[in-house]
C-alpha cells in the first residue's frame, strides 16, 4: 500500500502486493547448530559449577561478593557482559539500520563513565567500607527488552513455544545463581563474554565480505531505500546525518549538546551508583584490580560499533525492503509492527548469511547475552532485598538466615519472569527500545547529582538529598507519563503533541531535570543544618583518607547465645544423602551441636577500606587510563 501524490489516500501498488508477505529468516537451525547450543550449555554449566569451588558460598561476602577476590580480568569481562544484553544486539543494529551511528554514542559516553566509577567513585565507596550500594530505582536494560530479544532469535530459529525456550533459559540461569552467588555470575559472565565476542565479530566478518567492504557500506548505505513507501515524506530515506553522531542541536534526532551533557548524567547513574554494575567492581580483592576491571570493559565497549552497529547498516542495505520498510501496512505484515521493522536487521543477518553450525553459536550468543542479563538482575536484586529490605524488618537475622533468603528470592524472581511472558509477547517490541533510552533520563538524572553530590560536596545532608531526588523524581515521571500519553508520530504524520514534548528533546530534559535537582539539593542543604565531620568521614572525595575509627560495641551475652544458636543450627544425628546434596549444591554449611557450644563471640565487625596500591601496578593502570582514555577521544572526534 502507499499514497496517491495527489490526493494522499492509500492506493495498492504493483511492486509488492500486500498479500506477499516477504520471507523473514527462511533458514532454520539444523542438527550441527543444535549441537553447539547443547555444547554451549555444558560449557556454562561447567563453568558455574567450577566457580563454586573457587569461594566460600556460606557466608553474606562469599555468596554476594564473591568472598571479594576477584581478579580484574573477570570483574571487567563481567562488567561488559552485565551491560550489553540481548536488547544492544536487537536494538542497536536495528537504530543502526534506521538511523545511522548515532546511537553508539550511548556505548562510548559509558566507556567514559566506568572509567570515572575506577578512579572517583570506587575509593569513597571502599574507604567507606560500603559492602552493597543499596539503590536501583530502574534497570538501563529491563528485563522485558531482554526478553523480547531474546525471544525473537528464539521463535525464529528453534520454532519453540516461547514459554518452553524462556522456561529453560531461566531454569539453567537460577541454577548456578542460586547455587554459587557472584562468584559463578562473574565466571559465567566471564565466558558469555569470550562467545558474544567470538559470534559477533564472525557474522561482522561475513557481512562486510557479503555487502563488498568498507567502501561499499558507505556509499550503500544512503541508496538503501524501500520501494514501497510514503511519497513526499521523509519515511524510508535515510538521513544525512547518518554517519555522525555530533547532529545539529534544533532539529536532530541526536543534538549534540544533549549527547554531551544530558547523555552523560543518566549514564554516571548507570555506571556509577547502580547496584549491578558497582557490585562487581566491589567484589574485587583490591583498588587496582577494581581499576583494572574497569580500564578492560572500557576497551571491550569499543567494539559494539564494529561488531553490533555496523551489522545492522549492512542490514538495511542487504535487505532493504523489509529492515527499512517505510509503510505503516507492509511493516506490520512483515514484522507485525506497524512503526518500523529495524529491529530484525541483526536477526534477519544471522539466518541469511551464516551457513549451520555458525547461527546455533549466534544462537548461543543471543542467549549468552540474554543470560548473563538475568543473572545479573537476579544476583543484584537478590542483593538488594536481602541485605536492604529484609535485615530492615529482620534487624537480628543469622547469616544463614540471610544464605536461604537470598536463594529464595532468586526462585522468586525466575517465577515472576514467567509470568512477565505474555506482557513481553503483547509489546513486541514496538517503540520499546527507544522509550527506554528516553526512560533512563526521566528517572535516573536526580539519582546521579544526589551521588555525585554527596560524594564531592561536603556540605550536602540528608534533606538536601531527600528533597532534591522527591522533587527531580516527581517531575521525570510527569514528562514520562505525557512521553507514554502522546507517542511520537510517524514520519507522515503531523506532530500535534504539547510543546514540552514537541520542542524539549529528551537528552535537553535530562539536562534540565538535572539543573532543578541540583538547585533544590544546594537551596535545601544551606537552609538546613550542616553534617558534622563524624556523619561524613571517609564518605566524600576530600574525607576519604580520615583516619578509621573502629566502632567497639558490647554484646550482652545472652544475645551471644542468641545469634550462635541461630546462625548454627545443629544437624540430627543422621541426615539424608539428599539433603547433604542440597546444602553442598548451596554452600549451606550446617555445624554440629557440639561446634556450635563452643564457638567463640565474634570479634567487632572492622571495616576494610584500604586504598593502597602498589606503586608499580598503580603507574600501569594510571597509564591505561591516558591511553584508553586518548583512543576514545580521538575515535569520538574522528565520527562526530
Amino acid at each position: 500500500m502507499t499514497f496517491t501524490q495527489a490526493t494522499g489516500e492509500r492506493a495498492p501498488t504493483t511492486n509488492m502486493p500486500p498479500t506477499q508477505k516477504p520471507s523473514f529468516g527462511s533458514s532454520t537451525l539444523v542438527t550441527v547448530d543444535i549441537v553447539v547450543l547443547v555444547v554451549y550449555f555444558l560449557l556454562i554449566l561447567a563453568v558455574g559449577f567450577w566457580s563454586m569451588w573457587r569461594t566460600k558460598r556460606s557466608t553474606v561476602d562469599g555468596y554476594f561478593l564473591a568472598g571479594k577476590s576477584m581478579t580484574w580480568w573477570p570483574v571487567g569481562a563481567s562488567l561488559f557482559a552485565s551491560n550489553i544484553g540481548s536488547g544492544h544486539f536487537i536494538g542497536l543494529a536495528g537504530s543502526g539500520a534506521a538511523a545511522g551511528i548515532g546511537a553508539i554514542a550511548y556505548e562510548w559516553n559509558g566507556m567514559f563513565m566506568v572509567l570515572l566509577l575506577g578512579w572517583l567513585f570506587l575509593p569513597i565507596y571502599i574507604s567507606s567500607g560500603v559492602s552493597f550500594l543499596h539503590t536501583q530505582l530502574a534497570q538501563d536494560r529491563p528485563v522485558p527488552v531482554d526478553m523480547y530479544a531474546g525471544a525473537v532469535f528464539i521463535q525464529l530459529a528453534l520454532k519453540w513455544n516461547i514459554y518452553l525456550a524462556v522456561v529453560l533459559l531461566l531454569a539453567v540461569t537460577a541454577l548456578y545463581t542460586v547455587a554459587g552467588g557472584l562468584a559463578a555470575v562473574i565466571y559465567t559472565d566471564a565466558a558469555q563474554t569470550a562467545i558474544m565476542l567470538a559470534g559477533a565479530l564472525t557474522l561482522m566478518g561475513f557481512s562486510f565480505v557479503e555487502v563488498g567492504g568498507w567502501d561499499a557500506l558507505m556509499e550503500g548505505y544512503f541508496t538503501a531505500i524501500p520501494s514501497v513507501r510514503v511519497p513526499n515524506s521523509t519515511c524510508g530515506i535515510p538521513r544525512d546525518d547518518a554517519f555522525h553522531i555530533f547532529r545539529d542541536p534544533v532539529h536532530s534526532d541526536l543534538p549534540w549538546p544533549g549527547v554531551i551533557i544530558g547523555m552523560s548524567v543518566p549514564s554516571m547513574w548507570y555506571w556509577c551508583s547502580d547496584q549491578v554494575i558497582v557490585q562487581r567492581s566491589l567484589a574485587a580483592k583490591t583498588l587496582t584490580h577494581a581499576k583494572g576491571g574497569s580500564l578492560l570493559a572500557a576497551y571491550l565497549k569499543f567494539l559494539p560499533f564494529f561488531a553490533i552497529m555496523l551489522p545492522g547498516l549492512i542490514s538495511r542495505i542487504l535487505y532493504t525492503d523489509e529492515v527499512a520498510c517505510a509503510d505503516p501496512d507492509l511493516c506490520k505484515q512483515i514484522c507485525g509492527n506497524s512503526v518500523g521493522c529495524s529491529d530484525i536487521a541483526y536477526a534477519k543477518l544471522v539466518m541469511e548469511l551464516l551457513p549451520a553450525g555458525l547461527r546455533g553459536l549466534m544462537m548461543a550468543v543471543m542467549i549468552a547475552a540474554l543470560m548473563s542479563s538475568l543473572t545479573s538482575i537476579f544476583n543484584s536484586s537478590s542483593t538488594i532485598f536481602t541485605m536492604d529490605l529484609w535485615k530492615t524488618f529482620r534487624s537480628r537475622a543469622s547469616e544463614w538466615e540471610l544464605m536461604i533468603v537470598g536463594r529464595v528470592f532468586v526462585l522468586v524472581l525466575v517465577a515472576v519472569s514467567v509470568l512477565w511472558i505474555p506482557v513481553v509477547q503483547a509489546s513486541q517490541g514496538g517503540q520499546l527500545f527507544i522509550y527506554i533510552q528516553s526512560i533512563s533520563t526521566y528517572l535516573q538524572p536526580p539519582v546521579s547529582i544526589i551521588f555525585l553530590m554527596g560524594c564531592f560536596w561536603k556540605r550536602t545532608n540528608e534533606q538536601g538529598a531527600f528533597w532534591g531526588l522527591a522533587i527531580g523524581l516527581t517531575v521525570g515521571c510527569i514528562r514520562m507519563l505525557l512521553d507514554f500519553i502522546y507517542p511520537a508520530p510517524l514520519c507522515f504524520e503531523e506532530d500535534d503533541r504539547p510543546g514540552v514534548l514537541k520542542y524539549v528533546h529528551y537528552l535537553y530534559f535530562s539536562m534540565l531535570l538535572s539543573f532543578i535537582t541540583l538547585a533544590v539539593v544546594v537551596v535545601v542543604s544551606l537552609a538546613t543544618e550542616e553534617p558534622s565531620p563524624e556523619q561524613i568521614s571517609r564518605l566524600t572525595w576530600f574525607t576519604r583518607f580520615d583516619p578509621v575509627k573502629p566502632k567497639e560495641q558490647e554484646i550482652p551475652e545472652e544475645h551471644r547465645r542468641t545469634e550462635n544458636s541461630a546462625s548454627s543450627v545443629s544437624s540430627p544425628p543422621s541426615q539424608s544423602r539428599f539433603m547433604s546434596a542440597i546444602y553442598w549444591l548451596c554452600g549451606m554449611e550446617r555445624r554440629s551441636e557440639a561446634d556450635s557450644n563452643t564457638v567463640a563471640p565474634a570479634a567487632p565487625e572492622q571495616i576494610i577500606c584500604t586504598l593502597d596500591e602498589k606503586p608499580s601496578l598503580r603507574h600501569l593502570v594510571n597509564a591505561n587510563l591516558i591511553i584508553c582514555l586518548s583512543v576514545t577521544v580521538f575515535i569520538i572526534g574522528y565520527w562526530a
